[in-house]
């Protein structure tokens, strides 16, 4: 379609069903790898980027189960036998990167693909990796792969050097299973981070504050893999009326407790 032709001047009638934000449904599917048990998603947008995440997520040895009729899908990530995202998959998602986090923290293992090849420079994904490498990850990249390896995550004080919606995510999930205390600052405060605090809190993550401005908050728990309860969750757009917090303050507190 090269373009949209509009032409006034009819009154609009009618309702329309609005899904949840894909920036919202991306993250929250990639947080199913934290958990051996089942997450709900609803609200779902039925694009592209999301079939994609549902054939990555199966490419792992994740069960997928969407519901089209009702804009839901159930991700069941009991065992994880495969834990790569594979170039072939991601090679149109930018997103790729989200399931880098939760994979090392999971499995202690990770090789996923960057869908712009071999160069990183200055792109987004260095301050995952800047993280990651705090954190306790060795971290190699090869012929468009990163290879993320770690046999426990530690807790760590990360400062982004630019505030990053992926990489604030992605470190979140990594952080909810690693071991001890994670502070970051000059975090992302939209809305899909929000979102992805809110699920993480069903799974057993004790999050304060992520909803409201000034965005810090703290965690007393963190996710247990194998002590998680899945309650379904809906996306929920974006309010027109949202405004962003003042960016004073823009620390995030997470306290893990040890896997036993």
């Amino acid at each position: 379609m090269d373009k949209f032709v509009i032409r006034g001047g009819n009154p609009l009638t009618g309702t329309i069903h609005v899904s949840g934000a894909k920036n919202s449904a991306l993250p929250c599917m990639a947080a199913a790898i934290l958990t051996e048990d089942e997450v709900t998603l609803e609200n779902v947008p039925q694009v592209w980027d999301i079939a994609t995440q549902r054939r990555l997520l199966l490419s792992m040895g994740a069960e997928v189960k969407p519901d089209n009729a009702l804009n839901s899908v159930t991700i069941h990530c009991s065992t994880l036998s495969d834990p790569v995202a594979k170039y072939e998959i991601v090679k149109t998602m930018r997103a790729s990167s989200l399931v880098l986090g939760p994979l090392i923290a999971r499995s202690g293992v990770a090789r996923v693909a960057m869908p712009g090849g071999c160069a990183i420079g200055g792109r987004p994904i260095d301050l995952h990796i800047k993280g990651l490498e705090k954190m306790g990850a060795s971290i190699t990249q090869e012929h468009g792969y990163l290879e993320a390896r770690a046999k426990r995550l530690r807790g760590a004080h990360l400062v982004f050097d630019r505030i990053t919606v992926t990489g604030t995510e992605d470190l979140l999930m990594a952080a909810v299973l690693a071991e001890g205390e994670t502070l970051m600052e000059n975090c992302a405060r939209e809305p899909e981070v929000a979102d992805l605090a809110a699920l993480l809190a069903t799974m057993g993550a004790r999050i304060e504050g992520a909803a409201h401005p000034p965005f810090a908050c703290r965690a007393s728990a963190a996710c247990a893999a194998r002590a998680i309860a899945s309650t379904p969750t809906a996306l929920k757009p974006a309010h027109s009326s949202w405004q962003a917090p003042s960016p004073a303050v823009t620390s995030l507190w997470l306290i893990a407790t040890p896997l036993t």
